[in-house]
Order: structure tokens, then C-alpha cells, then sequence
């Protein structure tokens, strides 16, 4: 049995965000060639997509501020501006944190969303899904990456189409679509365990590929009812994500230029995130920092986010660099903002009546603001967009039509997402 874990943060309401993934070679547990199985049986009844598009989604747990970050109040009192000062982009009329210097040279490659509107949850599953924590654990809607999943289906056994950096979370979950279209977690002891124990050679891996053929097939005989037909393919399939690599080379900075590598000093998962979907990974998800910023707002944010603007910023030239910027969508946001006004210990508290979003590439267009909020950063003045809405328009990014439908565990059919009204001024 296989236990992949992912990250461990603890936010204000006291809940560890600690999940984890478990792959049963021979037992109750899901197979690696069980989960191939299962998509590929899924592509061929809903067709797949052959499209080379991809995601990049990067979270920022416990709710960034965005009134320090992308929607910075110089003229608002000194208690809702706080202590950090805007600086100019090379994009006439933008201005953003004087701690975002390398994306303020690069703007014209960046748009940012002022207007955002969520709900007052530490959760990841309103970004990632569209739908709140709150409606999910009914409806069980899923990810996009696990959309992504499903509509790339088993074109490429070597590469998993969804991984997520930050472990299973309830965001990345696959919902109704099924545990087939969960994400690679190569979090914890997951990047060991694709590769070769050592003393196991090639042809060693081969006889415990037949062993396994031989073990199949013993179930396939008892089954009746003919589910472990065809399961030969896919455990080869399964063996063959191991001992190519793909993913193992990706996800392994040692082979990487040290100067690239001393780019991104600090976020390295930028890196990983960009190698991944150089291999052809469908959807990254990555996360990093803590964001709940409830006392010490300033302070941790002098800390954080010239880390994330090193990342940030390499990670978007270096996909323009090899010309991937049309094909490859960014995007880098939290599960809210936070409030306006600075309390007593010199934080700010959760905000969802308005947020701010990073978004790069995926033929989208950039070097804009879209929306805004009040002169305090209180609510959106203009064009008020919500989350499902900005999803909708990468899923369009993306070539999905966010109408599309899929059958529910009831067999009901359920649109991808409800409020499907694109976010115009990026397409």
C-alpha cells in the first residue's frame, strides 16, 4: 500500500488542510492500473480532448491581501492603505505593490482581476471547483484539473494529465467524475516511489510485471463478472509511468542549470510546476506560504512576497521563452481577501466581498487591470465578477466548453459550472 501525503498547514478555524492518497497494489485499495483503467474506460464513453493546452494554478493558503499585493489604496486613510506604497508596471496606468518588482517590469506579459467576489471559507474548493466547501459536500463538483482529467482521458500513460503539489486538499478532489480523475500527489514519499528500489534492475521489474499479468489473471478468473477483462494493458500501462520517468525527471531539479535553479531560489515548485507541463501534464496545482495574516499582516508579507514575485515572474518569461505563453494558462490567487481596514495587531482578517487574481498566458490578453474595487477596497465598483465566472473563462482558455455536462453519482447530468458567463476582456 502506497500513502502519498500531502502538505500540512493549519489555519485560524484549527483545521489541519492534511489529506492523503492511497494506492493498493493488491488490495481494496485503487490500483495505479485500476485509475488508468478507469480513465481510458471513461474516454471512450465521452470521447477526449487532444488539445496541448495547460494550467498552471497557484494557491495562496488562508487568503491573500489584496489590497498589499495587486490593489494597493495610496489615497484611502492610513488604516485601510496600510504601510506598503504602489509602484508603477511598464503598463501605463497600473500600479502594484513595490514588492512585486519583477512582475511590474513584465506587466504587459500579466492582467490582474480587482473585482472578484468569494465566500468567507479556508477552503481551496471555490477557486478550484467553482462551487463553496459548503455546496460541495452534497454536490460534489469537481476540480478543474480532474475536468482536465477526464477530457485529456489516457493519450499519455507516461504522464499523469493532473498532478497537484500540495497533496490531495478538498479543492482537487474529483467529485462525481471519480476517483479515477484524482491528481498525482507526488508529495511526502510519492517522488520515491517512482523510482527503481535499489538492487532492482529492468529485467527484474519485468518479472514482477508478469507476476503481477499471473495475479490478474487468477482474478480475472474468479470474477464473473468480466471487470478485470483487459486489466493486462493497463498494469503495463502502470509499469511504464514508473520506469520511464517522465515525471520523476520533471519533478528532480538536480539535472536543471544551477543558475535556473538559483532563479527561482525559494519557490522552486514554480520550476517543477513548469517542467511538469513541459512533459505534458495537463493541469498543476502548487501552493505556497501561509496567508492568514490575522495579526503581523506586514510584517509576513515583507517575507513572502518577493518570494512569490521571483516565482511568479520566472515562471511567466520562462513560458514565453520557449513559447509556450498562448498554450499554457497562470493563474495565482487565495481563497478570499482580506479586510480594508488594519486592526489592532496590525493584521487584516478574512474579506470575501472582494479579491484580487494574477493570470498569465493561455492566448488570453494581458497587460490589463480588470474591474475594480471602492476607494477603500470594500466591494467591487466595477464589473463585479465571481469565481465560477473567472473559471469559466479559463476552461474556455482552455478549449472546454464550461457547459458541458457529465453525469452525477445519480446519473443525473450537471453543467462543469452553473455561472458560465465569461470574464470578456480576457478572450
Amino acid at each position: 500500500m502506497l500513502t502519498i501525503l500531502g502538505s500540512k498547514q493549519k489555519f485560524c478555524d484549527g483545521v489541519d488542510r492534511r489529506n492523503f492518497l492511497k494506492i493498493g497494489a493488491f488490495g481494496a485499495g485503487l490500483s495505479l492500473a485500476d485509475m488508468l483503467r478507469n480513465k481510458a474506460q471513461a474516454a471512450a464513453t465521452t470521447g477526449t480532448s487532444t488539445s496541448n493546452k495547460a494550467a498552471i494554478m497557484i494557491y495562496l493558503p488562508g487568503g491573500p491581501s489584496h489590497m498589499d499585493m495587486y490593489d494597493l489604496k495610496p489615497e484611502a486613510p492610513m488604516e485601510y492603505r496600510g504601510e506598503f506604497k504602489p509602484i508603477s508596471t511598464n503598463v501605463p496606468g497600473i500600479q502594484i505593490s513595490e514588492h512585486f518588482t519583477r512582475q511590474a517590469r513584465m506587466f504587459d506579459k500579466l492582467a490582474v482581476i480587482r473585482s472578484i467576489v468569494s465566500v468567507d471559507e479556508h477552503s481551496d474548493s471555490n477557486v478550484m471547483t467553482g462551487y463553496s466547501e459548503n455546496t460541495n459536500r452534497m454536490a460534489h463538483h469537481p476540480s478543474f484539473g480532474a475536468v482536465i482529467s477526464r477530457l485529456r482521458g489516457n493519450s499519455n500513460a507516461d504522464v499523469p494529465p493532473f498532478v497537484s503539489m500540495r497533496g490531495m486538499t478538498i479543492g482537487t478532489e474529483p467529485g462525481y467524475l471519480g476517483v479515477a480523475h484524482r491528481a498525482f500527489t507526488p508529495n511526502g514519499p510519492g517522488i520515491d516511489n517512482l523510482k527503481l528500489v535499489n538492487g532492482v534492475t529492468n529485467e527484474r521489474v519485468g518479472e514482477r510485471r508478469n507476476l503481477l499479468e499471473n495475479f490478474d489473471s487468477i482474478r480475472r478468473d474468479i470474477d464473473a463478472t468480466g471487470t478485470m477483462n483487459g486489466l493486462d494493458a493497463f498494469t503495463t500501462r502502470a509499469f511504464d509511468m514508473v520506469s520511464s520517468g517522465s515525471v520523476r525527471r520533471a519533478l528532480n531539479l538536480d539535472a536543471v542549470d544551477p543558475r535556473i535553479r538559483d532563479r527561482y531560489r525559494g519557490a522552486e515548485d514554480f520550476l517543477r510546476a513548469l517542467r511538469l507541463v513541459e512533459a505534458g501534464v495537463g493541469c498543476v496545482t502548487l501552493a505556497i506560504g501561509g496567508w492568514d495574516t490575522h495579526s503581523n499582516n506586514f510584517q509576513t508579507l515583507r517575507q513572502q512576497l518577493p518570494v512569490v514575485d521571483r516565482g511568479v515572474s520566472n515562471l511567466v518569461m520562462d513560458l514565453v521563452d520557449r513559447g509556450m505563453d498562448k498554450d499554457v494558462l497562470t493563474v495565482m490567487w487565495g481563497e478570499f481577501g482580506r479586510t480594508p481596514r488594519v486592526n489592532g495587531t496590525a493584521g487584516r482578517d478574512h474579506w470575501s466581498p472582494v479579491m484580487s487574481a494574477m493570470v498569465a498566458g493561455g492566448g488570453m490578453n494581458m497587460g490589463q487591470a480588470i474591474g475594480s474595487s471602492s476607494s477603500r477596497g470594500e466591494y467591487p465598483r466595477e464589473n463585479r465578477v465571481t469565481v465560477s465566472r473567472v473559471l469559466s473563462t479559463f476552461y474556455r482558455a482552455m478549449g472546454i466548453d464550461p457547459s458541458q455536462t457529465f453525469p452525477n453519482g445519480s446519473g443525473r447530468p450537471m453543467y462543469i459550472l452553473d455561472d458560465r458567463e465569461p470574464v470578456s476582456e480576457l478572450l
